[in-house]
């Protein structure tokens, strides 16, 4: 069984692929790179050149559209396909492999699984809207799968010991195929101002969460996108979008400010906890604790075979 779930990923943002770079990648275990093609459209393929095995990401530039290779020139187009071989009388017949890519919302989307894409990503309006501000790009890695990554938004007990709430929120995982959807409430203190917000998840594949944060002192967006690296290493990508103020939107920057600095604590606390946990198949769960569970069972259509337990995740040793 394949430890990556099968489904869409967000590897970087559309602006850091300029039209004339070439920029390394290394996710699901791959060395990677991405460009952008003749037109435009971004390309993610396999990182070492077929011919004699040099790293595309790491001298190569891009040529008319085409990776060209650092050590021998040869030059492989968006499809993979090698375009041009010097002295060569025509292009060697093989190719680089690579991921099947969709752009938008400021994003680059791949697909992984052994079949063509079933369901697509909805792109998503705060990204390009100019009723947000600039998004605040935080990148964290941790020890971890990313299917725990993604359980700790129905971790109830935690919103208490680790985001300030006086009691576990309730909520309820309402799933469509391979989307789900989770709605609560968010009542605590930040710095001088009492909280009370309420919050809707929607969750696209194992990769993808949009998490949209309601209240009358501050709304946001947060685009949650969780990569594996490596068989045990994650990559966690939050993009927080404020909402400007309609009436003040020049308070939009102190918003951001405020929210960075709560944030980025929380987060970092819960990365080291990640960094140093176990995965528990069967964990030892209280009775309001309903959440993990319930995802586990929505999650586990992502992965190739799925024998009917509860957590499908392979762990190595």
């Amino acid at each position: 069984m394949s430890s990556v779930p099968h489904g869409w990923y967000a590897l970087l943002r559309s602006s850091r692929l300029p039209r004339d770079e070439v920029v390394p990648l290394h996710y699901f275990g791959r060395a990677l790179i991405a460009f952008r093609g003749t037109d435009g459209s971004p390309a993610v393929r396999d990182a070492y050149c077929p011919h004699y095995g040099a790293h595309l990401g790491a001298g190569g530039k891009v040529v008319d559209g085409t990776v060209e290779c650092p050590f021998h020139g040869w030059r492989f187009g968006a499809d993979g396909r090698c375009t041009h071989a010097p002295f060569a009388a025509r292009p060697p017949k093989v190719s680089i492999g690579g991921f099947l890519v969709r752009e938008h919302s400021g994003l680059i989307f791949v697909h992984t699984g052994p079949a063509a894409p079933a369901w697509e990503v909805p792109e998503i309006p705060e990204t390009t809207s100019r009723q947000f501000t600039r998004p605040i790009d935080d990148v964290n890695t941790a020890r971890i799968h990313i299917q725990e990554m993604r359980e700790n938004i129905v971790d109830e007990s935690h919103f208490h010991f680790i985001h300030g709430q006086s009691e576990p929120p309730v909520q309820n995982l309402v799933t469509d195929g391979p989307f789900a959807e989770v709605r609560g409430r968010i009542q605590r203190r930040i710095l001088r101002w009492d909280i009370d917000n309420t919050f809707d998840v929607f969750m696209y594949g194992p990769g993808v969460m949009v998490v949209r944060v309601h209240g009358a002192l501050l709304s946001l967006t947060a685009v949650a996108l969780t990569n594996p690296i490596d068989d045990r290493t994650s990559e966690l990508r939050m993009l927080y979008y404020v909402r400007k103020p309609a009436r003040l939107p020049f308070l939009a920057p102190i918003l951001k400010l405020a929210f960075r600095t709560q944030a980025f604590g929380e987060v970092r606390e819960e990365i080291g906890i990640w960094d140093h946990k176990i995965h528990q198949a069967r964990p030892v769960l209280l009775p309001h604790e309903k959440g993990i569970k319930a995802l586990r069972r929505w999650y586990a259509q992502f992965y190739r075979e799925t024998p009917g337990s509860e957590s499908e995740i392979s762990v190595s040793p």
